[in-house]
């Protein structure tokens, strides 16, 4: 495995590899992070990971300067799973100065996640497309875990016409529910142990959506309830169109419940297609 921290030696690299598939992450790599890479490999035959945490799209009290950064695990777990090419560039290397070209992916970013994280997916599309255009890859993975994300990067790829196959995949999760994330590091002990009640309420609501219920107000109220009364801080529990995260009429096809929520130290985020 080759681990490469400058764009140029990322670009002369990949000359004897035009045909790639990338998958980007913040580090702290988990088994979330090691099945998009497994999804990846058969498809093309270099396999690019990047590791960088993105500070444009924290927010100014977020976790930025306390986000768990294991390069030497990570790079390891990438080395043990067949990675071909780590790009783990420093700040300096992906902003040698301000960036002051921003990606605005405005249908979607103040809605949400857009709401209670204001410019966090103008940060999240502006270094996806910078390393984009870094790694040039055939196709890139990403977990569904971020609904929200993945969602406005497939708006930004199709409407920019970018030549590259955005592949989504399904989240992974603990045997207890528990969607992976490299936040849950955050959790203690007894934090952990109730975790597993956000994904057990959205499979609550998905049943009754699909029992039949319409008042899709009810349904969010009563999951926000129940996680405030179990210690936690809900941002949010939507129910929303699946294919443009929009209110639904009742009885709307293709929905999706997405909710996040502060528990402890962590702040996690899950969904659950209906």
């Amino acid at each position: 495995m080759d681990v490469i921290h400058s764009v140029a030696a990322l670009r002369e690299r990949l000359k004897r590899e035009p045909n790639n598939v990338f998958v980007p992450t913040m580090g702290n790599l988990h088994d979330g992070h090691i099945e998009l890479i497994n999804i990846a490999k058969p498809r093309a035959a270099c396999t690019v990971v990047s590791i960088f945490v993105n500070r444009l799209q924290f927010g100014p009290r977020e976790d930025y300067d306390r986000y768990p950064r294991t390069l030497e695990a990570d790079c390891a777990k990438l080395l043990n799973a067949g990675v071909d090419v780590a790009f783990v560039p420093d700040e300096r290397e992906i902003y040698p100065e301000p960036q002051n070209y921003l990606v605005d992916p405005s249908d979607l970013q103040d809605i949400l996640d857009g709401a209670v994280r204001p410019g966090h997916f103008r940060g999240v599309a502006t270094v996806v497309l910078k390393l984009f255009n870094m790694v040039a890859p055939r196709a890139a993975i990403f977990g569904k875990k971020d609904y929200q994300q993945c969602l406005m990067l497939a708006n930004m790829v199709r409407q920019l016409a970018l030549p590259i196959d955005l592949i989504l995949a399904e989240t992974v999760r603990a045997p207890d529910g528990l969607a992976l994330s490299s936040r849950n590091a955050y959790l203690t002990p007894e934090e952990r142990s109730e975790a597993p009640r956000l994904y057990q309420l959205l499979k609550k609501a998905r049943t009754d959506i699909l029992g039949g219920a319409l008042d899709y107000q009810r349904i969010e109220l009563d999951a926000m309830a129940t996680l405030a009364r179990q210690g936690w801080k809900p941002d949010y529990v939507a129910v929303r169109r699946a294919n443009d995260l929009q209110a639904p009429e009742p009885g709307a096809p293709r929905l999706v419940v997405l909710a996040a929520a502060r528990l402890g130290k962590a702040r996690l985020i899950d969904n659950i297609e209906v």
